[in-house]
């Protein structure tokens, strides 16, 4: 309520005093009536004029310290009627002496000290509206509830969505209905122990319906008193890493089904030629016979690190590189199934027995492969190997 209506109406509450008493003694005469009117004509008029007197003194005041609260320090503070409003303004007028003073013994111009808070206000805005932009994810803060308070702008860039759209909105509510159940738990139970949150994996929905996987980690804020507020963290977008996890994953179970089929197919050849087949060792058999170099179209040369040193024409040619692309290659590139540190193995078992034999894939450089038998010597006098390379079937 303003001050001037206070007045007022505290003014034509005191009238009713009067008004009372006459109507009390003489009843609802005319005389009385006419009597009652005056006085409450006559009190609200002095109501008015009292009102009038003391706010438009507070309102000058109140406009000049605004003024003053905007850096204009040469404001000029009037009188007023009312003298405790002028003791008010003396007091005033002190202050602001005590502040141009301070501001020429700094050496600071009128108004600067003021334009200078505002702006680094500003700056500091600024640079932490960067910062946040500048996090691979997003900043939010939500309460207790899982309600968010608080979301940055790179929210838009991640799931699509404005932070006024996530505000006041449940963390829930963006993600699909078994991964809010099962985050919700999750929740639940930190808020319960009040502990920070690392590395939690889920599932969020982006605006235009597809899935985005974010990795979450916050910590726990509190009021004064040691109550929990809510959570304040950060999501990383792994949607990327993710599907490539899974790529691997299957390209794995693919590789799986291949030494299946390799096995298969060696055994069924095996037993056409009715001899049998060890399944568990399948890469590790030594062929019985032994092979001479003029039987097999490719040879090529490596040393103790599996690198090529040379290759004959059928090698580079079969595979479909150049013998300078070929001569930059470690087996491990055009093998489909061993390993680096299984060749490797192969090696150093070689370097013992003198020799081994074993079959393996040989993948060209289209992509295409190719089920071969190796047999691999070791030239101890010149610390090399040479490999002996006969196809056995071709793979569709």
């Amino acid at each position: 309520m303003r001050l001037r209506t206070l007045l007022i109406i505290m003014c034509l509450a005191v009238s009713m005093i009067p008004i009372g008493i006459i109507s009390g003694i003489q009843g609802f005469q005319s005389t009385s009536m006419m009597l009652m009117s005056l006085i409450a004509i006559v009190t609200f008029v002095v109501s008015l004029i009292i009102s009038y007197l003391i706010t438009r003194s507070v309102e000058r005041l109140t406009k000049n310290i605004d003024e003053i609260s905007k850096g204009k320090l040469d404001v000029k503070l009037e009188n007023s009627e009312i003298y405790e409003i002028n003791r008010l303004t003396e007091s005033l007028n002190r202050v602001m002496a005590s502040l141009k003073l301070a501001i020429h013994k700094v050496g600071v111009k009128k108004g600067e000290i003021f334009e200078e808070t505002v702006k680094a206000k500003e700056a500091v805005e600024a640079r932490y509206d960067d910062l946040l932009d500048s996090i691979n994810g997003w900043v939010w803060e939500v309460n207790e509830k899982g309600i968010y308070a608080f979301c940055s702008r790179n929210i838009s860039d991640l799931l699509g969505y404005k932070p006024e759209e996530m505000v006041g909105k449940s963390i829930f509510d963006f993600m699909p209905s078994e991964e809010s159940k099962r985050v919700k738990h999750i929740f639940n139970e930190t808020i319960r122990k009040k502990e920070p949150i690392k590395k939690l994996e889920k599932w969020n929905i982006r605006k235009d319906g597809k899935k985005a996987c974010m990795i979450a980690s916050c910590v726990p804020f509190f009021d004064d008193a040691g109550n929990l507020c809510g959570y304040r963290g950060v999501d990383i977008d792994v949607t990327e890493n993710k599907k490539a996890e899974e790529k691997i994953s299957e390209l794995n179970m693919e590789l799986a089904d291949l030494k299946n089929k390799i096995a298969h197919l060696l055994n069924e050849q095996k037993k056409k030629s009715g001899k049998k087949i060890d399944k568990s060792n399948i890469m590790d058999e030594k062929l019985e016979e032994k092979w001479s170099e003029h039987e097999f179209d490719s040879v090529f040369i490596f040393d103790e690190h599996a690198n090529l040193l040379d290759c004959n024409d059928n090698m580079h040619k079969r595979l479909g590189y150049t013998k300078g692309e070929m001569l930059s290659l470690n087996m491990a590139d055009f093998d489909a199934l061993e390993s680096k540190n299984d060749i490797l193995n192969k090696i150093n078992e070689t370097k013992k027995t003198g020799s081994i034999s074993f079959k393996t894939i040989h993948k060209r450089k289209d992509g295409s492969a190719i089920l071969v038998s190796e047999y691999i010597e070791y030239l101890k006098d010149k610390n090399m190997f040479k490999c002996i390379v006969r196809d056995d079937h071709q793979l569709k």
